[in-house]
């Protein structure tokens, strides 16, 4: 974090953990007067430190309570396989993530279904569609150790 000092860091810590937070007690919490600190709040959204704000929803309650992570192998590494499956990939609403990662396999796709018949509809008609997709393995979450998108400061 290059270019950022001690109060922008404990800024982004309060918003990472409380967004919703008010202008007028972010400022209190950090010490500034609350045109500073929207001020640099400003700069910090401007600069790409923070990328927006969101919350954060209930899987289960919306219908999407099994966690799904897959491992594909496409069946050619070359530049037109990656970017018909990158475009095939953001298209698909079910896919939360996407990785291309070293090792023994292309990307690793993180999804969230509501059950595991579900998960095999996608399987059979989305991600099995996709351009390239030779083979997956799949890993059903059991149980959920640690779900945070805090980055550590």
């Amino acid at each position: 974090m290059d270019g950022i000092g001690r109060i922008d860091r404990r800024i982004l810590g309060v918003l990472q953990d409380e967004g919703r937070i008010t202008n007028a007690d972010l400022a209190d919490r950090i010490g500034l007067s609350p045109t500073a600190t929207n001020e640099r709040v400003k700069r910090l959204t401007r600069d790409g430190y923070i990328r927006g704000f969101g919350a954060r929803l209930d899987p289960a309650r919306l219908g999407r309570g099994l966690l799904v992570f897959i491992e594909v192998k496409l069946d050619r590494t070359t530049p037109d396989v990656f970017d018909a499956f990158a475009a095939a990939v953001a298209r698909a609403p079910e896919v939360m993530e996407c990785h291309m990662v070293a090792g023994g396999f292309d990307y690793l796709i993180k999804t969230r279904v509501g059950d595991m018949a579900a998960y095999r509809r996608f399987l059979a008609e989305v991600l099995l569609a996709m351009p390239g997709v030779r083979e997956t393995h799949t890993y059903a979450v059991m149980e959920e150790v640690k779900n945070t998108a805090a980055l550590p400061l």
